[in-house]
């Protein structure tokens, strides 16, 4: 399987349904178990061979330059890019097209702490020309639904027809897959999807296996550190 050397991890978001504690810090910045969650993000990266990491900014981004100030985790370049309007998860990968360039890429939340095995999305990207390839979970909520060939036939609309599973808020992104977005205008990827469905561009794989966290209140919060 081709390696993949570099991520761009979501790092702008508001994380509103957090606050107060995202008050002054971005979500990914804040501590669990002593150290960022994005730190996880970064581990989980790198553990899969990525070796350069993209991180847009927004809320609180002078946070970020405090925790980093050399630009780098563990000796790996972390290139920011801040957005003084929040753009999106669409808007935001298409304003670092220039330091993607004709790479594939990892998408990663920089939000969400997780061990899943990466092995089996680099697979099912390598194995089908793929624009967008979505790891998928087995979840409550149901939000994205295949066919028994992966490709991707419906987007937040309950098609019977479909096994419908959990986007896991981490994809392999093909460099072309930006020629979709025209421009920066904010709007999330979901909306990009919704008009790739049945075309092949977008596939996804089940992979159930690992830990998978998207801390969301306060309480959660302080449940996980206490763990």
């Amino acid at each position: 399987m081709p390696s993949i050397t570099t991520a761009f991890v979501l790092g702008a978001g508001l994380g509103t349904r957090l606050r107060p504690l995202t008050a002054d810090c971005p979500k990914p910045l804040l501590l669990l178990r002593g150290k960022p969650m994005v730190e996880y993000v970064f581990a989980h990266l790198a553990d899969s061979g990525v070796r350069r990491f993209i991180v847009n900014t927004h809320h609180a981004a002078a946070r970020w330059a405090e925790r980093f100030p050399d630009g780098q985790w563990r000796g790996l370049p972390l290139l920011f890019r801040h957005e003084p309007l929040l753009l999106g998860t669409a808007g935001g990968l298409k304003n670092v097209a220039d330091l993607i360039g004709s790479e594939t890429i990892f998408l990663h939340s920089g939000d969400v702490v997780t061990d899943l095995p990466l092995a089996p999305l680099l697979a099912a990207h390598a194995d089908h020309d793929a624009e967008v390839t979505l790891a998928l979970r087995d979840s409550a909520t149901r939000a994205i639904g295949i066919d028994a060939d992966g490709v991707v036939r419906g987007v937040g609309a309950a098609d019977p027809a479909l096994a419908w599973y959990d986007y896991a808020n981490v994809a392999i992104v093909s460099a072309r897959f930006l020629q979709r977005l025209p421009d920066t205008r904010p709007r999330g990827l979901a909306e990009v999807w919704r008009g790739m469905t049945g075309s092949g561009a977008l596939r996804g794989t089940v992979i159930n296996s690992g830990e998978w966290q998207n801390i969301g209140t306060p309480e959660e919060y302080a449940k996980f550190n206490q763990s």
